[in-house]
């Protein structure tokens, strides 16, 4: 039986709106990666031996910049772009230029340099600065009320570790992280999980909450002296 004007007209707007759907997905998969952006130190292996670099890298949306730090100067970053899986950054300072090209490799970032004539390998691993790690008094908004927590936390790479005490009790965390300014724990209760996101401001911890799905709101934590 052969489908009508009608339903093949259907079929075909069912079809071509799929295809729309695929492309707009393979688009945003090929768009997306983790940010580049964080601190790194690494060794260049140049023909005198090796030398210490320090690397400042913001990525923003695949605009680069930052400096980059050696024992004799300090080359600020004109011209970055990432293509085919390549991050290229061309760097000008004390009336020199160089430039790295560079693969990301788990943490790392590793490729070559050429600088005043000589070229080598060079290999960077992220720093990942400790902001956290220490005893936080902090306070939930529940519907309108304060209600007064403590936080102790460990930072171990990206992982975060740790409980939280209060009125109510002690909760330990059970997954925690680290990772580009934001911090992400859950904590076992005995009411059930509860979710914490923040990042920092003013020095402050400040994010939202969900307890055990059946409350939500903001929260503050500020460092113990």
């Amino acid at each position: 039986m052969k489908p009508s004007k009608l339903n093949s007209k259907r079929i075909t707007q069912i079809m071509s709106g799929a295809l729309s759907l695929l492309l707009v997905s393979i688009t945003a998969w090929g768009q997306a990666r983790t940010s580049l952006t964080g601190k790194y130190e690494g060794t260049a292996k140049g023909p005198n031996g090796d030398v210490i670099l320090k690397l400042d890298l913001v990525d923003e949306s695949g605009k680069f910049s930052g400096q980059i730090t050696s024992p004799r100067s300090v080359y600020k970053i004109a011209k970055g772009q990432m293509t085919d899986g390549v991050l290229t950054l061309e760097a000008e300072g004390n009336g020199s230029t160089g430039k790295l090209t560079l693969r990301q490799r788990d943490d790392k970032l590793a490729g070559d340099f050429s600088a005043d004539g000589r070229t080598g390998a060079v290999e960077f691993h992220r720093v990942v600065s400790d902001d956290i790690s220490g005893e936080w008094d902090a306070a939930a908004d529940a519907q309108g009320q304060a209600f007064p927590f403590t936080l102790s936390l460990k930072l171990d790479g990206e992982k975060v570790t740790g409980s939280s005490s209060s009125q109510l009790g002690t909760s330990e965390i059970s997954t925690g992280t680290w990772k580009d300014g934001k911090l992400s724990v859950i904590l076992e209760s005995g009411g059930g999980q509860i979710a914490l996101i923040a990042g920092i401001q003013d020095g402050k911890l400040v994010g939202d909450y969900d307890f055990a799905g059946q409350m939500q709101g903001k929260w503050v934590a500020v460092k113990k002296k």
